[in-house]
């Protein structure tokens, strides 16, 4: 028993580090002090030497963060406010094998986030957790991100079920009442239905702003869906807290790391991360998926309210107009002009206006993003005759032809530079004929 109380103990303490320290100093053998502490001479050793330190314990098991370390600090040092769900992700990708605890235990331990001064006192406005039915309320609010890849901001129609925190979002070209209207009907059906309710903050396009009364033309599109709306009081966010903080998930985790060249291609990366990411988060003890299972929507009209969108484009040399990832032909004579893309909702038609107003070309509407060329064989003609008669049989000038500056512009670069002139004006002979005229 005396012998197991004995047995050394790995770990050196700090009062143990701090009396080993003091009797080497008085010439205290490794060896005795050992004895006298009733530790192994080589761990006394070790910290006399400064090997290991006083209250650590060495790891039974290889340090799996340090490979990723110089990775995390040159991302917190670019972006201190990036997420640390969202280094996981990008280190998981790389082959980081533990979990998110133990990703987020390390990254605190070892203080790899730098502290932002400009951030550091800013506080929240108090909140309060507001029941909500299962589908009895989706709430709507518009997300800009500005720098988007593809230039300019980029403007995201949020919709965001307040019982299980599901959302959806949809890129848009702008925010007027069409584009609101097309980005609703686009996250319903992506959602699967719609709620009894639309709870909205006050937009321009669906209600006075100053009074909150709602507009007439988005009452129509209320009665269309068979949905009641509600207007958020002035200067209340937090009245629809679920998509605000869904817009702040949605800025922080998407796209801060996007890598997109076209709104198409950013939405079809928005609708996998909203599934794979979005509907995997931990609510309530259970998944944002698994309560949205049990929300009973309504269910949606077979065609989307019959908005009509425009969009302005500059017509190409080819006298193509592109739109939503898709060109669609115009009649020569029109490249380098503006016209009007006019597209109704829920019909497969697609019109070019002219600056007049006249509609210059017709088209079938293709699928977003699809890459499609779309060209009357009439337009192709045209142009072709158009292209032919601009062709010419005179020959062009030589390229490579030595040309040196000619004798009136060395006479310009002489009298540049302040050079005497080689012609001489004498006013003698004029002189003589004045005395004859005499």
């Amino acid at each position: 028993r005396r012998s197991e109380q004995r047995r050394p103990r790995p770990m050196l303490t700090e009062e143990e580090f701090v009396e080993a320290s003091a009797l080497h100093r008085r010439g205290w053998s490794i060896s005795a002090i050992a004895r006298h502490l009733g530790r192994d001479r080589k761990t006394v050793r070790a910290y006399l030497r400064g090997e290991r330190a006083p209250g650590v314990r060495r790891r039974a098991h290889p340090d799996h963060f340090a490979p990723f370390e110089p990775y995390l600090r040159e991302r917190l040092a670019e972006d201190p406010h990036v997420w640390g769900s969202t280094l996981y992700d990008e280190v998981s990708a790389l082959g980081y094998p533990r979990s998110y605890v133990t990703f987020a235990r390390e990254l605190r331990r070892r203080s790899l986030r730098l502290r932002c001064e400009a951030c550091a006192g800013v506080k929240g406005r108090p909140t309060i957790e507001i029941a909500h039915p299962p589908g009895e309320e989706i709430q709507w609010d518009w997300l800009e991100l500005p720098g988007a890849p593809w230039g300019g901001e980029a403007h995201v129609l949020v919709g965001t079920l307040s019982h299980s925190g599901r959302f959806r979002g949809v890129f848009s070209e702008g925010e007027d009442q069409a584009h609101l209207v097309a980005g609703i009907d686009a996250v319903l059906r992506r959602l699967g239905g719609t709620a009894r309710r639309w709870r909205v903050d006050r937009i321009a396009s669906v209600c006075e702003p100053a009074s909150g009364r709602l507009r007439a033309s988005f009452a129509t599109v209320a009665r269309y869906y068979g949905v009641s709306v509600d207007v958020c009081p002035a200067w209340r966010a937090n009245r629809k807290g679920a998509v605000e903080s869904r817009n702040h998930f949605l800025a922080q985790r998407f796209w801060r790391t996007l890598q997109a060249a076209t709104p198409q291609e950013a939405q079809a990366k928005l609708d996998r991360f909203s599934e794979r990411i979005g509907d995997r988060r931990r609510r309530s003890g259970s998944t944002v998926a698994t309560l949205a299972a049990a929300e009973t929507l309504q269910s949606l009209p077979a065609l989307p309210y019959p908005a009509t969108l425009e969009a302005e484009r500059v017509v190409s040399a080819a006298c193509l107009v592109s739109y939503e990832g898709n060109r669609y032909s115009v009649p020569p004579g029109l490249h380098g002009r503006r016209v009007s893309v006019r597209r109704r909702l829920g019909s497969e038609q697609i019109e070019l206006v002219s600056a007049a107003g006249s509609v210059v070309a017709s088209h079938r509407l293709a699928p977003a993003g699809a890459g499609a060329l779309r060209r009357h064989e009439e337009h192709r003609v045209a142009l072709e005759q158009a292209v032919l008669h601009s062709l010419t049989s005179a020959r062009p000038c030589r390229r490579k032809a030595n040309r040196p500056p000619g004798e009136a512009a060395l006479k310009a670069a002489a009298a540049l530079a302040g050079e005497p002139s080689d012609v001489v004006v004498s006013l003698e002979a004029y002189a003589d004929y004045a005395e004859q005229a005499r």
